[in-house]
């Protein structure tokens, strides 16, 4: 029987060290499921509330026991008896019994928990893996990898401005082939910032390097080395793809890179990735501009849209109002997949519908405070996302998210299906 008996939840901790939400969804047969929430450290403005106790005695304030009791007190008595295959039920009492717009009442955190272990428990009762659960016998497409080689920003302690530079593997026919390729340029990247001398020791949020760069296009000359180091073409066996997270040097509509000692408008933004795409094998964009410069994305998307992926992130905030305003005013083509940005897996399969209705791209995507949990591979493929961002392929963390999808892609076996999109977009012109 799928009606739910219990549901608890435990204070545990992320790959930062800080506290996060695990929840565990038991069923009245004995089935249960279980999911841990990620969190993030560059977020948007209008991302739905991730809730902490404040407690400056326990873990810096960032303890999650106030959530952990929103799960036993409010959550878990409403849902005793309810059906977990009811998901979208499931996730409308949720947010009724939330009743903010943001979810800051019981917290993000403690609704997408139950959410997800919800799924989880119903995938288990009906004995089905999560993928197939979600997605039914449509669900055989492997994404595509974005993984993370070098970081600045937030995530690389501001030794850059630009924040995540990654490498989408073009060459390869299966989701494995494609990991394999990856792996080889993060290994060799790691021989070309020793040979340039910016190696530091140790890995930035994601699993990437954090090396001490002059120049944020600097990151993109020591990547394309890289990739011909691995033995690859840059822009035919892999290409570039950059996470600027703009919002975090935006102030006053001026783009402040402090790093490198320039300030610039909306335009003089978009003209200097306009030429980085340029010189490097750049297809893919994220956050190039600020959430909240509407004109500076339209301008972008005018001036990149026909040759370059641009991932709208703190901009749509897995939010359907924010991506449909996108929509309508011709911002970005494609939307960045968090779950705990919006609260509920309802509300994200949402997202993703109305951005394949309306022909932008969805990369589903890890946070930089993660953990075991791999229920987003599951979730890349039962959507056919086609696209998916992990970070590095290093630490636990990131390689349960790949190594479940390496699970997925051996079970499909002759039905998987693996659309490498990335290698028609770097043959086009800019």
């Amino acid at each position: 029987m799928s009606l739910i008996s219990n549901i608890r939840a435990r204070e545990v901790l992320d790959s930062r060290g800080n506290p996060t939400l695990e929840v565990e969804v038991l069923l009245i047969d004995g089935t249960f499921g279980r999911a841990i929430v990620p969190a993030g450290a560059s977020t948007g403005k209008a991302e739905a509330i991730e809730l902490r106790d404040c407690d400056a005695t326990r873990y810096l304030g960032r303890g999650m026991l106030e959530a952990v009791a929103n799960v036993a007190q409010v959550i878990a008595p409403a849902l005793r008896g309810e059906s977990a295959m009811d998901q979208p039920r499931i996730d409308n009492r949720l947010i009724a019994l939330d009743g903010t717009a943001n979810k800051g009442r019981l917290g993000a955190n403690a609704l997408l928990g139950v959410s997800m272990a919800t799924a989880r428990a119903a995938a288990a009762c009906n004995r089905l893996p999560l993928y197939r659960y979600l997605g039914g016998v449509t669900a055989t497409e492997l994404p595509v990898p974005m993984v993370n080689i070098m970081s600045g920003g937030l995530h690389g302690g501001g030794n850059i401005d630009f924040q995540d530079y990654q490498v989408i593997p073009l060459r390869a026919g299966r989701f494995s082939e494609a990991l394999a390729d990856a792996a080889a340029i993060y290994r060799a990247a790691k021989d070309t910032l020793i040979s340039r001398a910016v190696y530091r020791p140790g890995v930035a949020d994601e699993g990437g390097y954090a090396p001490d760069l002059e120049t944020n296009e600097q990151g993109f000359e020591l990547l394309v080395e890289a990739i011909e180091r691995a033995g690859l073409r840059p822009g035919q066996d892999a290409a570039i793809a950059v996470d600027v997270a703009s919002s975090h040097f935006y102030l006053n509509g001026r783009y402040r890179m402090l790093r490198e000692g320039v300030e610039t408008d909306a335009a003089g933004m978009v003209e200097r990735l306009a030429a980085c795409c340029g010189r490097y094998p750049i297809i893919s964009l994220e956050d190039g501009v600020a959430e909240d410069d509407w004109d500076g994305w339209k301008l972008l998307t005018e001036r990149l849209g026909p040759r370059v992926q641009l991932i709208g992130d703190d901009l749509f905030a897995t939010n359907p109002a924010r991506l449909k305003k996108g929509i309508e005013t011709g911002a970005a083509n494609a939307v960045l997949v968090k779950m705990n940005q919006i609260g509920t897996l309802t509300e994200t399969l949402e997202v993703i519908a109305l951005a394949k209705r309306h022909g932008y791209r969805c990369v589903v995507s890890a946070r930089s405070g993660e953990t075991e949990d791999d229920t987003m591979a599951d979730l890349a493929v039962a959507t056919c996302a086609g696209q998916i961002k992990v970070g590095a392929i290093t630490r636990s963390e990131r390689l349960a998210k790949y190594n479940r999808l390496l699970r997925i892609e051996e079970e499909l076996g002759d039905h998987a299906v693996y659309r490498n999109w990335a290698r028609e977009a770097a043959e086009k012109p800019l």
